[in-house]
């Protein structure tokens, strides 16, 4: 029986310390986007990124109404390299991340500065993929508000 509890105790510890793994290197691709924002580094940024991935926006209408936005991922990326480097920082807390298996789902509110001055916030909702050993982004969609923002 002692014997038992020992082997328990370590599958239950190898498990943990899988699972943290997995969860930091999903993590990693994430602050690895957001780093290639903000050194305008369109190879960075496409790397981490699957074929075919969605990019999304939900918005308002002038007349309040809401309606999502889809963007081509190529046209994000192009738009990012046209700027001066360090001139784009989003800052992301990771509130949740979930792991089954191949498929990853994060949720990142986050602040948005351009040349250091607030634009907006909101929050973002990652998919990830895990593709031939590496996990990529598949799909991104994301709301961008100015007012309720706590540190603007």
């Amino acid at each position: 029986m002692k014997y038992f509890l020992i082997f328990l105790t370590l599958v239950i510890c190898s498990i943990e310390v899988t699972a943290q793994a997995a969860e930091d290197s999903v993590k990693a691709v994430i602050e690895r986007m957001f780093l290639g924002m903000q050194n305008a580094d369109t190879n960075l940024l496409k790397s981490t990124f699957a074929d075919g991935a969605i990019f999304q926006t939900v918005s308002r209408t002038k007349e309040g109404n809401t309606i999502v936005r889809t963007e081509l991922i190529q046209g994000f990326i192009d738009f990012v390299g046209k700027q001066p480097k360090g001139a784009t920082d989003e800052r992301i807390t990771f509130a949740s991340v979930n792991i089954d298996g191949s498929l990853a789902s994060v949720w990142t509110p986050y602040s948005f500065y351009a040349g250091g001055k607030f634009i907006h916030c909101g929050a973002n909702s990652f998919q990830l993929v895990r593709l031939g050993g590496d996990w990529k982004i598949q799909y991104l969609i994301d709301t961008r508000r100015r007012a309720g923002c706590d540190d603007n």
